[in-house]
């Protein structure tokens, strides 16, 4: 079922944001005269369809992308045959340049209204919940192996990200962080001030959603939230709300201090001291081979809460579908360098698991609103059989004044298709090895 949950979120995004790509084709070039032949969404062999006017609409059972066939346009279905004759008014061949420019750049501009419009939607319905800097300076972070690995101790209090302030925790990890070059935290420990550089290539140890979880998070005082009827600390008579202040005779402020604690002491019993309604009490608990007493911490740090205007949502929004945009640049400029490994690239299995098992819909939304910016980035890619590809001949011919030939478009549409379905065969590739090695 799980399976099936991730497969039924990947098909309804790429089919809601493919359908929209598309669409901003078929309406620029019915809007300059053109003739649409075929819209789909999903690549052949087609499930169902029908048509409507000179237009067939359909729907493939490959739900890995979609196609706009235009009339007297070198495109990925190969058809040459019009070619050879004169050309139609109707034919994308036989309209100006910047018109065809436009119909190109119709399916890119849709993709980045439908990600802006997301991103907008969600910070006005649902604001910004985070812990802010001012918390992680005055609680510090818990340090996990990943953050360990370059010099992070838990207790530090992050100062700044390569000299300038940030807002958030999640700022610690965001890929403009990560992909730094030459960057840095600038940490206060027992004190002192000190600079943890960010390793060239860090980004690479987040391979997976998994690994964020193993970097850092922040320290959090806690009383005893839900106690397990069968634990150790029911037994003992723990109860929810009760305060844990020292376990044998360390002094217990937050809940890693706790979680260090109890794992110095599988598979023994600990002296817990607990306050409750102004009383101390101790109580001596079995500590299981796991190092856990049967309770769950109630965090008394409370995260920021903030709301935001349709002004500010929009300045919001808009800087945060944009900001996916130029981290990936930066990946992928890094990539050609081999600072980012290749092994990040991810095709539909990995998409499929970062929308997760479980039926959400903001997480949908929030994924599916990256999603649709990172595929207006990649459609403008200078490469034949994408957007970007008959973007960069049009403005060529409009520079030059010269169009290039119909046998050298097609030519470079096919060497185009031999490069993404070499790319695809990649990351498909890059996906089955991550389920076999769990990276």
């Amino acid at each position: 079922m799980e399976t099936l949950i991730m497969v039924a979120q990947l098909i309804l995004g790429l089919s809601i944001l493919v359908g929209l790509h598309e669409l901003g084709h078929l309406l620029t070039a019915k809007m300059f005269g053109m003739r649409v032949e075929k819209f789909s969404i999903g690549f052949p062999p087609k499930i169902f369809g029908f048509k409507w006017g000179e237009t067939e609409y359909s729907i493939g059972a490959v739900p890995l992308g979609g196609f706009v066939k235009i009339s007297g346009m070198v495109d990925e279905s190969m058809d040459t045959e019009q070619l050879s004759s004169e050309p139609q008014p109707w034919e994308f061949r036989s309209k100006p340049a910047w018109q065809r420019l436009i119909v190109m750049l119709g399916g890119i501009i849709v993709n980045v209204i439908t990600g802006v419009l997301i991103f907008v939607v969600l910070v006005y319905q649902r604001g910004e919940t985070y812990f802010s800097r001012d918390q992680v300076v005055e609680n510090g972070i818990v340090a996990y192996d990943i953050a360990k690995g370059i010099g992070f101790q838990t207790g530090d209090k992050v100062l700044d990200i390569n000299g300038q302030p940030y807002v958030s925790l999640s700022d610690l990890s965001s890929g403009e962080a990560l992909l730094s070059s030459g960057g840095f935290y600038t940490v206060e420990r027992n004190g002192e001030t000190i600079q943890i550089e960010i390793p060239r290539g860090f980004i690479n140890s987040f391979s997976n959603e998994e690994s964020m979880g193993n970097f850092l998070s922040i320290r959090f005082p806690f009383t005893v939230g839900e106690v397990s009827k069968d634990g150790a600390a029911a037994k003992v008579g723990l109860q929810a709300g009760d305060k844990i202040v020292a376990v044998n005779g360390q002094p217990i402020q937050y809940f890693d201090e706790l979680q260090g604690a109890l794992a110095a002491t599988k598979g023994k019993e600990a002296a817990i001291l607990i306050e409750r309604e102004g009383q101390k009490l101790e109580k001596m608990t079995p500590v299981s081979a796991e190092g856990t007493i049967g309770i769950q911490a109630n965090s008394l740090l409370e995260p920021v809460v903030r709301k935001y205007s349709i002004g500010e949502s929009i300045s919001k929004g808009t800087a945060k579908a944009f900001g996916v945009v130029i981290v990936n640049a930066k990946a992928l400029g890094k990539m050609f360098t081999g600072e980012v490994s290749a092994k990040n690239v991810s095709g539909p299995i990995g998409m499929a698991k970062i929308y997760g098992s479980k039926w959400d819909w903001v997480k949908f939304w929030s994924i599916t609103g990256l999603i649709s910016m990172i595929l207006a980035f990649m459609n403008l890619l200078p490469i034949p059989a994408l957007d970007g590809g008959h973007v960069m001949f049009l403005l060529y011919e409009m520079i030059s004044g010269q169009a290039p030939s119909d046998k050298f478009l097609e030519n470079a549409q096919k060497v185009g298709m031999v490069l993404l379905l070499a790319l695809m065969v990649f990351a498909i590739g890059n996906d089955i090895l991550k389920l076999f090695t769990g990276a």
